[in-house]
């Protein structure tokens, strides 16, 4: 799934993949536990990534993008889940197990730059 896109319309992109997914699960109530946990973390990557576009501060900014991390790194940790577990068939997952672990690194290095930069500014 690499290309070039803006992130915010990837990370859309992605909480709409997973959604889909969603469909496949069985209907027992661990997968509805699952189920929960993983659109609510999937969800909230895009929405803490434009709440940090918009940030008041490059302090605010920094810690809207750290959750946007700490939630995609949740996401892929569900979805890895479901794919061990066999509650989905895995070439429904693996696309989306991809595309989680390129988006956390995309967040982490913009984490990391954005701190650097804040470090960077309150040393002048």
């Amino acid at each position: 799934m690499t290309t070039n896109r803006d992130i915010g319309e990837r990370l859309l992109d992605f909480s709409a993949a997973v959604i889909k997914v969603l469909h496949h699960l069985p209907t027992t109530s661990t997968s509805r536990k699952i189920e929960d946990q993983l659109v609510r973390s999937a969800m909230s990557v895009g929405a803490n990534y434009e709440e940090a576009r918009g940030a008041d501060s490059r302090a605010d900014f920094c810690h809207k993008l750290q959750i946007a991390l700490k939630e995609m790194r949740e996401t892929r940790y569900w979805l890895c889940l479901v794919e061990k577990a066999g509650l989905i068939e895995t070439e429904h997952t693996t696309g989306l197990v991809s595309e989680a672990t390129e988006l956390r690194a995309i967040l982490a290095k913009a984490v990391a730059t954005a701190r650097g930069k804040a470090k960077e500014l309150s040393a002048v």
